[in-house]
């Protein structure tokens, strides 16, 4: 775990980082919904809003604008650990996987199949399935353990064939928390379809740990700026060398490696700097190299570090309270004891409705979120024989004492249905 003064420097970064300026003190479990807030991004976005110039123009602040952007793109670089290829941005990160998934489906070869998951959030399953559709290719789709809420290299191994044109992989799941083995998955692929466009969602992993595009040996990837300590309304993608000039929208004229539709918001690079520059500090905690992208590897490591603490602290139990996994009527998705499992923990009481839950704990200055199920996570939640959940997600800001105080609340709650039971 962070040591304390670190975690107050850390804490002291974040805006609202443990009051709610509509609820007040607060305890904020609601990460996978979108992250806290860089103080720094906050300034940078006020900033550069109130800018009138343009990029491409022969004025000072139209060349500071290009200067941020290309800096934006060179810290995208670093932060995805990309040697090769080109990043852009795009409207959010769903917008883009649309984007990249309709590329690869109607650039790759005539006929053939196009493999996906259960796992997987709608972002590339309906991207997959409607353009798969369009171009005349069948759709697979890889069956998750419902219980585990993981998929695996294997899983994998029995649905890919050597006419799969391309195949989708989802990092993190938002609604279980499980992580998936991105680069075996991969091997797997390449084995029998080695010309297969890879693209991945890596939305919810990217605040949770280290990126590392370089040697996963994959197509593409998108990323959505809120839920990595930035802001709303853009997201980041990374394409491969060869991904990057199959056939797509761009206004012609422009290079085959163009993306961009339209002038891009400054801010949206900016403050992504914004980001990488608080890994970089916060990975200098952890190692002596003087090479910026191994800081954002130490951060990242750090980072997943801290918050495999706090959830282990929430299923095990931590300062004398009970963990999640010995509360009665208390239970867990994808169990308690799964290593795949990554800075989020989803639980269900039984006989008390979710929504009633989340409310009490909200009550409780604990905020959480309920998933339904519905397009979002009606595929984690349906195979269980469940209506709803409540998904529970910390970050590495997040500290000791909150997750004990969550516990407190969690013990009344189990009480009182342990009650009426």
């Amino acid at each position: 775990m962070f040591e304390k003064d670190l975690l107050q420097q850390v804490r002291e970064k974040f805006h609202h980082v443990d009051s709610c300026p509509y609820q007040g003190p607060r305890a904020f479990f609601e990460n996978a919904g979108g992250s806290l807030t860089l103080k720094s991004v906050v300034e940078v976005n006020s900033h550069l809003s109130a800018i009138p110039d343009n990029q491409g123009r022969d004025n000072a602040a139209s060349h500071e604008l290009v200067r941020l952007i290309a800096l934006g793109k060179q810290d995208l670089m670093t932060f995805f650990g990309a040697k090769a290829g080109m990043v852009f941005v795009g409207e959010s990160g769903t917008e883009l996987l649309f984007r990249l998934v309709s590329a690869a489906v109607l650039g790759s070869d005539k006929g053939g199949n196009v493999v996906g998951s259960t796992l997987e959030h709608p972002a590339t399953v309906s991207a997959a399935k409607r353009w798969a559709r369009i171009a005349g290719k069948e759709y697979l789709s890889v069956v998750h353990d419902k219980d585990t809420t993981c998929v695996t290299p294997d899983d994998y191994a029995k649905v890919v064939t050597p006419q799969t044109r391309v195949a989708t992989i989802i990092q993190t799941s938002p609604v279980s928390g499980m992580a998936v083995d991105v680069k075996a998955v991969v091997e797997v692929i390449r084995d029998t379809a080695p010309d297969c466009y890879i693209v991945v969602d890596c939305i919810q992993h990217a605040a949770h740990g280290a990126m590392d595009i370089s040697d996963y040996n994959i197509d593409a990837c998108a990323l959505s700026g809120y839920k990595v300590f930035s802001k709303h309304n853009y997201g980041a993608a990374w394409l491969s060398p060869r991904m990057s000039v199959l056939d797509h929208d761009h206004l012609d004229g422009t290079a085959a490696d163009f993306w961009e539709l339209g002038t891009r918001d400054t801010s949206a690079y900016a403050t992504f700097s914004e980001v990488v520059n608080y890994l970089d500090w916060l990975g200098s905690h952890f190692t002596q190299s003087e090479d910026r992208r191994d800081r954002l590897v130490a951060a990242g490591d750090a980072m997943a570090a801290q918050e495999a603490f706090l959830v282990n602290g929430m299923i095990n139990g931590v300062q004398g309270r009970t963990g999640l996994r010995d509360l009665p009527w208390v239970y867990i998705v994808g169990g308690a004891d799964n290593p795949s499992r990554e800075g989020l923990v989803s639980i269900w009481v039984e006989g008390k409705p979710s929504a009633e839950v989340v409310t009490e704990l909200n009550e409780n200055g604990i905020r959480t979120h309920v998933r339904k199920n519905d397009y979002f996570s009606g595929n984690i939640l349906t195979p269980l024989g469940l209506e709803t959940c409540i998904r529970v997600s910390v970050c590495h800001y997040n500290s000791e004492q909150e997750v004990a105080k969550f516990l407190d609340v969690m013990r009344e709650i189990s009480s009182a249905a342990s009650t009426a039971a």
